[in-house]
């Protein structure tokens, strides 16, 4: 498997739960990752942390991502063919850390299976990982003047998305007959717009370890380790980070000013510069370990989702696992997550609905909800299932 990360993060997460199924069933799998550091036991480092440095300043200055990296990226393609792997899984190819031209040169002369899964939309854009927000169209022709050039990822001087989407066209199709995932029914229409339409799609949503992700009561030491109350309505919300400025953390601050009865909010994430917080939030930094985090939806009554735009919403489907109803806006992928009497859609930065679904979950009560949330994890994000479903395209394409 490639992908930016080995077991950090979702898709760092997702690659090593592959791989452990594969080695349980006999095989033997190896993740090539870029950035960070791994305790995977078969894991390659591409490139170096200076040669992905300069990379990362280099694509910032010149708006070119992909195009730096060759030295690691052709010392990849050396490991690869020692190995003679049977199937090559790409996940994540952005992240300066590879050079694409180099890569898929090799990979379109390959002779074994490919399978490449999607966990955002950057493989058929000029550039971003997402568009909805700013409803640019423009991948499904050619990109040009990108409304989002400054965003991930990052171009401070140039626009080069024409460019980079015709490059990215010729070299992604190039490659002879790959097996495509989608980690939703959403993303997959949005590939059948795009110049990999003419690919073999699949559709496996993203899976939930609902062992660790269960319900397991209010834990005093956590409420303890964060000061937390346990005796009033509490909402949690969560990102990888929060930003002055952006959808999510604008959203949240109109959202809590509408509560002035006792009500408390957990606010989970990375909070980049200084950003005042109300009275009524408790603000968690990013939580790594994932029984306490599952611990915290556990405390909390409902879940509210404030991003418009995910391919799949994976801390919606953790929440749900716990038995914790979600309020997600009606966006993207977002409402796939969310079966019946599991929480509540409302319209996309309508964030008076937000409050409106949250009164009605306090007014039912959270044990109305639990069983269907679990349940719609059970069926449809189960671990085993979805994970076995990957696996069962490589068999079939071998």
């Amino acid at each position: 498997m490639i992908n930016s990360v080995c077991g950090f993060g979702s898709t760092g997460s997702i690659c090593v739960d592959i791989a452990n199924s594969l080695e349980a069933e006999g095989h033997k799998c190896y993740i090539a990752y870029g950035q960070r550091n791994t305790t995977y036991h078969r894991a390659y480092k591409i490139g170096t942390k200076i040669e992905n440095h300069l990379h990362n300043l280099q694509s910032r200055a010149f708006g070119n991502q992909g195009y730096y990296s060759k030295n690691g990226t052709r010392k990849l393609i050396d490991f690869i063919k020692e190995l003679k792997p049977d199937v090559i899984h790409l996940h994540n190819l952005h992240g300066n850390y590879l050079h694409l031209e180099t890569l898929f040169k090799y990979l379109s002369s390959y002779e074994g299976k490919i399978v490449w899964t999607l966990h955002d939309c950057w493989a058929f854009t000029g550039k971003c990982t997402h568009y909805t927000d700013v409803n640019c169209q423009k991948w499904q022709t050619q990109c040009y003047k990108c409304p989002q050039v400054h965003k991930y990822p990052p171009s401070i001087f140039f626009d080069r998305t024409r460019g980079m989407y015709q490059d990215k066209k010729k070299w992604f199709i190039s490659i002879n007959n790959p097996a495509i995932i989608t980690v939703s029914n959403w993303l997959r229409q949005e590939v059948r717009k795009s110049f990999l339409k003419n690919k073999d799609i699949h559709m496996i949503y993203n899976w939930i370890d609902h062992r660790t992700f269960r319900p397991y009561g209010t834990s005093r030491d956590i409420l303890d380790k964060y000061r937390l109350r346990g005796d009033i309505f509490t909402v949690i919300t969560v990102s990888s980070s929060w930003t002055r400025g952006t959808v999510k953390w604008d959203d949240l601050t109109k959202l809590v000013s509408f509560f002035k009865d006792p009500i408390q909010f957990i606010v989970v994430g990375k909070i980049n510069h200084k950003l005042e917080l109300p009275p009524n939030c408790v603000y968690i930094d990013y939580v790594h370990n994932k029984i306490e985090l599952a611990k915290l939806y556990n405390i909390a009554d409902v879940y509210v989702h404030l991003s418009t735009e995910d391919t799949f919403g994976k801390v919606i489907a953790e929440a749900m696992s716990c038995g914790t109803p979600a309020i997600v806006y009606d966006s993207t992928a977002c409402p796939e997550i969310l079966g019946k009497n599991c929480g509540y859609v409302v319209s996309k930065r309508d964030v008076k609905g937000i409050k409106k679904a949250i009164e009605e979950v306090r007014k039912n009560k959270k044990s109305f909800y639990s069983d269907y949330c679990r349940n719609q994890v059970l069926t449809y994000f189960d671990y085993h299932t979805n994970v076995n479903k990957t696996i069962d395209i490589y068999k079939a394409l071998v």
